[in-house]
């Protein structure tokens, strides 16, 4: 089983599947909602308002790579831009999923480069470049590793630890499934209420 197979799957299905665990702040949104992302975590690290990690990062990972950065929990500068975009974009970067701001977005979204933030910010940046590439991270409590898989739509993004990915795969087809099955329930006219037995467990 590959990624390939994982992008199949929503951010949500996957979160349900590693057992409700690897969901990032649901603050992180793609820029444009039908923005969707899937690929290996290529991990940085930036200083407060500094975005020079994220020039070298987009330069240095491997085509398919999913940037993803923590911003040290400075929230009020636009980290990322078209530019960059473009840059990583022609590098065959998957896409950018950051704990931070970033702008430029009708060019971004023009561009079709997926970007998930927690928002647009005009506010420039500096350059001094202290920070890590490609070594652990945590954002919102997750911690992601480079490799790590990561996987974004317009519901959210999530962390699919490397060495999980076919039990992961093997419990979303099984949930899909699942759920297939109580919409056929649902469109014969029955209540999720009755489906799962909550009716008889609490009087209905």
């Amino acid at each position: 089983m590959t990624i390939n197979d994982l992008s199949r799957f929503s951010a949500a299905t996957l979160h349900e599947a590693l057992g409700k665990i690897g969901n990032l702040p649901s603050a992180i949104k793609p820029i444009n909602p039908g923005m969707k992302v899937c690929g290996p975590a290529y991990t940085v690290q930036t200083m407060p308002r500094d975005n020079m990690l994220l020039h070298r990062a987009y330069a240095y990972a491997k085509p398919g790579d999913v940037l993803i950065a923590n911003c040290s929990d400075y929230y009020e500068a636009g980290y990322w831009g078209d530019l960059m975009s473009l840059g990583a974009k022609t590098k065959g970067i998957a896409g950018l999923v950051i704990d931070a701001c970033v702008r430029d977005a009708d060019d971004i979204e023009a561009m079709g480069f997926p970007v998930f933030s927690r928002g647009l910010c005009i506010r420039g940046t500096s350059n001094h470049g202290d920070g890590t590439l490609n070594e652990l991270i945590i954002i919102g409590g997750v911690t992601i590793y480079p490799g790590d898989i990561i996987v974004g739509d317009r519901d959210g993004v999530v962390v699919v630890p490397q060495g999980r990915i076919e039990e992961v795969i093997e419990k979303a087809i099984a949930r899909e499934a699942k759920e297939e099955a109580v919409r056929a329930q649902l469109r014969q006219g029955e209540t999720s209420l009755q489906i799962y037995g909550w009716d008889k467990q609490f009087g209905y």
